[in-house]
Parts: structure tokens; sequence; C-alpha cells
């Protein structure tokens, strides 16, 4: 049970996944605060105070979480004044952090099925509707992909991109 690897990446001994999305995004959500805040984010937490008592984590975990999440895009800064009060920020979602949303709810689809004793605490639904909502990996045509369908291989933009700016490097230097 495996996905299809094509071309040089069906040898994985050959290749070296140096530049993987994975890990990149990993970097930027890849602790459990980052997740919590973000799915706190999704349930409508705007402010610093509800994330931090929503998620369960000391007030500098959540600065740091925020601050690097707002360096990431995932969240814009916004200036709010409560009467009296001096101004603060609160913390509104991106389009680059709602594109996440997927990634959470899998987890959390994930969680539901495997980890809970019973059912689920909490049901995915279209608020319009009530009908369930899924997580699922579906080809451009519509059908439901597993990873025995599915095929990995280089893209050919990102290695002419490579090639450009190999030779680009070469010429700045003088080298060949």
């Amino acid at each position: 049970m495996a996905a299809v690897m094509e071309g040089p990446l069906a040898d994985l001994d050959s290749w070296k996944p140096d530049h993987c999305s994975i890990a990149m995004a990993l970097e930027v959500v890849g602790t459990r605060s980052a997740i919590l805040i973000l799915r706190e984010a999704y349930y409508g937490t705007t402010r610093f105070d509800g994330f931090a008592s929503r998620v369960g984590i000391t007030d500098a975990a959540v600065a740091g979480q925020l601050r690097k999440l707002t360096r990431a895009g995932l969240f814009a800064r916004q200036p709010y004044r409560e009467e009296g009060k001096r101004t603060r920020h609160e913390y509104v979602l991106t389009s680059k952090g709602r594109d996440l949303l997927p990634v959470v709810l899998a987890l959390m689809q994930w969680g539901n099925a495997h980890l809970q004793p019973g059912p689920p605490p909490l049901d995915l639904v279209e608020a319009a509707t009530g009908d369930p909502v899924r997580v699922q990996v579906r080809s451009e045509s519509g059908r439901e992909i597993g990873v025995d369908d599915l095929g990995v291989r280089l893209n050919e933009q990102w290695r002419a991109t490579r090639r450009r700016r190999s030779a680009g490097n070469a010429a700045a230097t003088g080298r060949p």
C-alpha cells in the first residue's frame, strides 16, 4: 500500500526530499499549539485572551504562536478598542490561513475515527443543510483517490525554475 512513485522518483534511494512541501508546512504549523490556535480561529476566536483560555497554553506560548502564524501570513492583526481601554489587536484568518481548513478538519476526522473511544464529541455538517461533511482526496474528475491510486511525479515547472535559477547563479558568479 503505497503511492506510485513515477520516473526518477521510483528509486527512493536515488533522491532526497530536500524541497519537501510537507516539511516546509510543518515549520509553520507543526506544533500542537499552532493547530489548536487555527482550530479556535475556525470556531470564531479572534482575541488573544480567547486563544489562551480555549487552547490552554501559557500567554507566552500563545504570543509566540500568534507572532509566528502572523509572520507566516496565516493571520492578520486588526486593531480594536473597547470603550475606556487601550487599543489592542485581534487576529483574523487570511485566505492563506483559511486554506488550511481541510488540513485541520482531516486531523479531526482521523482523530474521530481512530482515537475517540466512542462517538466523537462534534459532528462536521454543512451549516445550511445539516448534511455531514468529510474531507476526501479526489482527482479533478471527482474520483476518490486512495494511497494506492496516488501518483507522485516531478513537477516540470519546478524543474525548469530550478534550472533557470542555477543558470542565473552560474552567470552571476562567472562559473559555468
